[in-house]
């Protein structure tokens, strides 16, 4: 039944769900209310009342139900919807025991789920002998109808059930509800209609930010209802009863619960939870309004998504981050134990092993590191060196590692990820690693066994994905025995061992590298000068020093030669009479750094290996003959014994 369809869109829709007695009783105030709202009348009680109200809850159709005693409390308790409940005042009832006196001087009075302590206080006001019952069952309310009749009883209070039934035994009904008590019904649900209107027009914005959104989002009240599911959350969870608006969230995996949100109010970021045989990471936030909790939300990101968003992430920052520049073709050199050198190297690049590069500063570690990586299946990946020995061990392990935010005094807010993180699926090259302290040695070696790191007050761990490839000058196995290496680090990173010739041991090579060095140095400074042809009459001095400094003294002596040559217009005008000034060590006979008796060993080493053949000993040992023959004569000029003290006071 409808009351006049006089409205206009956005008017509330009520139910009145009624029994006949009521329902005849308020037609006025239905009259009345028909401009304010449209108003649909069914006819029920406990279980058929329920059905009916959900079956039209299900449909969208109603705002607000209105009804009545057993009704209303059935409806609160199976319904999300909003009940407006027709009280039964007490000034309501006063007036139905006035009728009631009227027609006897015993009256049954037949309430639902509790009887009215305060009746006893008017029936003696009123002259009245009053009995109250109350049901809980149409059942249990005929019983008590009918216990009433039995004990003499003519008249019966009560609700419209009630009166129905007084009225089949043959016994009087009056209505215990007004018209007033029903009026004040309708003008509630108009305003829990109104509210409710400004509720969903608030979830339905709610809902159209959720459902633009991938990610799977759902959103609950305080009292732990759904107010909103996107798509993706109503597929995980693979009907719509569960996520429907309005169902209780317990419903719905446990997984999913949002009770402790709302209970203590604190957030939880990047919870790593299985759900739907899939690994998500779980975001629950507290909603918050005026500082009172009214919700939570939760929000699942798939694992896969957010690892292929790191690895996106990770190939963004490695725009702005070095990467390896050097590959084995940019390398100089020619000589056999430079080109045995390349080989292994060469080798070790198509593993993804661990190699520990050794040899003297300046031989160019780094550059066959950079090369090994350039080479390697990782090429298009990070490459980052660390040098242990320039940082402090405190900013070492924070440069390494990296720092949550306010892990220390002065740290960056917002924390800073480390070298090793940076390095990930790329290359990491720690230089002279004989110099990192033993503590940190010690989370080295971890990294390298769980491929993992933790951040400096962190408590949880982030894999890696990196090779390793070390460096260093010194002999580790000497500082195994002075404690101040750890022989298990040794072992873990001893895995592929790559020497690197110091380059007195790469006569061949030395001219090469310098010509290469000196053209590079002559173009970035704008000269026009021939490299070799500049080089030729050095050429004697550059292979017979000893390069103490390897590849990085040379490359340090070549720039001021090229400083020097820079203001001869042409070769013809260099002044090579007045280097000695600038580079002085290449016109000393002895090389700094290369005592008589190392020289001794090494001279005859190579005349042993040449079969007493001069030119041949010459080539390994990357001089030319005469330089060669020099130093044999002074090493016949100094006898043995007194090479050995000049080494010992060296």
């Amino acid at each position: 039944m409808h009351y006049p369809e006089r409205h206009a869109a956005g008017t509330p829709r009520l139910c009145f769900v009624s029994y006949r007695q009521i329902r005849e009783f308020a037609a006025p105030v239905l009259v009345e209310y028909a401009d304010r709202a449209h108003i649909d009348v069914v006819d029920g009680t406990f279980e058929e009342a329920l059905r009916i109200a959900q079956q039209r809850a299900s449909q969208g159709l109603v705002d607000v139900f209105v009804s009545a005693g057993s009704n209303a409390s059935i409806l609160r308790a199976g319904l999300q919807t909003p009940v407006a409940t027709i009280q039964l005042g007490g000034f309501d009832l006063l007036q139905a025991l006035i009728r009631a006196r009227a027609i006897a001087d015993r009256v049954g009075v037949v309430t639902y789920g509790q009887t009215l302590h305060a009746l006893d206080d008017v029936k003696d006001l009123l002259n009245i002998e009053i009995i109250q019952h109350a049901y809980h069952t149409p059942d249990d309310a005929r019983a008590r109808v009918e216990q009433l009749r039995q004990d003499g009883f003519r008249v019966i209070v009560g609700s419209s059930l009630v009166v129905d039934l007084a009225e089949q035994a043959g016994l009087h009904g009056l209505l215990a509800y007004s018209l007033s008590s029903i009026r004040r019904a309708f003008d509630d649900a108009i305003e829990l209609a109104r509210v409710a209107r400004l509720e969903s027009g608030r979830y339905d914005q709610l809902n159209s930010v959720l459902h633009n959104l991938q990610d799977a989002v759902l959103a609950v009240d305080q009292d732990h209802r759904i107010i909103a599911a996107n798509t993706p959350m109503r597929r995980l969870l693979g009907h719509t009863t569960a996520s429907a608006p309005g169902m209780p969230l317990d419903a719905a995996p446990p997984e999913l619960s949002l009770r402790a949100t709302l209970e203590t109010g604190a957030e939880e970021r990047a919870v790593v939870l299985r759900f739907a045989d899939r690994d998500w990471i779980a975001n629950r936030t507290p909603i918050r309004e005026n500082n009172q909790i009214v919700g939570a939300a939760i929000t699942l990101y798939d694992a896969r998504a957010i690892q292929e968003a790191d690895s996106s992430l990770r190939r963004q920052q490695r725009r702005s981050q070095k990467t390896a520049r050097y590959e084995f073709t940019s390398l100089i050199g020619h000589s056999p134990v430079f080109r045995q050198s390349l080989d292994t190297a060469r080798r070790f690049a198509q593993s993804d092993l661990t190699v520990l590069i050794s040899g003297e500063s300046g031989v160019g570690k780094e550059l066959f590191a950079q090369a090994i990586h350039s080479a390697g299946a990782r090429a298009e990946r990070p490459f980052v060196a660390v040098n242990c020995a320039a940082f402090p061990e405190s900013l070492l392990e924070s440069e390494l590692f990296g720092y949550e935010d306010g892990a220390f005094t002065g740290s960056r807010r917002g924390g800073k990820r480390g070298l090793i993180e940076a390095a990930h699926t790329g290359t990491l090259f720690l230089d002279e690693i004989g110099d990192m302290p033993l503590p940190l040695q010690s989370r080295l070696l971890r990294v390298l066994q769980e491929r993992e790191i933790t951040r400096l007050g962190a408590t949880s761990a982030i894999a890696v994905d990196v090779r390793v490839v070390v460096a260093t000058h010194q002999p580790l196995q000497q500082l195994i025995a002075e404690r101040r290496f750890r022989q298990d680090l040794y072992y873990r990173i001893n895995t592929l061992r790559l020497r690197l010739p110091p380059l007195r041991e790469r006569g061949t090579d030395i001219l090469a590298l310098a010509q290469a060095l000196l053209a590079r140095c002559l173009q970035r400074h704008g000269c026009a000068l021939d490299a070799a042809a500049a080089l030729a009459p050095l050429a004697d001095r550059l292979r017979t020093y000893a390069w103490p400094g390897n590849v990085r003294e040379l490359e340090n002596i070549v720039e001021r030669i090229a400083i020097w040559m820079m203001p001869a217009g042409r070769v013809d005008d260099i002044p090579y009479a007045a280097l000695q000034q600038d580079c002085p060590e290449l016109f000393e006979t002895a090389a700094p750094g290369l005592p008589i008796g190392a020289r001794r060993e090494q001279i005859m080493a190579a005349m042993e290996r040449a079969g007493g053949q001069r030119n041949q000993a010459a080539r390994q040992l990357g001089v030319s003959r005469s330089t060669l023959w020099r130093w044999l004569r002074e090493l016949e000029a100094q006898p043995p014994a007194t090479a050995q003290g000049a080494d010992a006071a060296s």
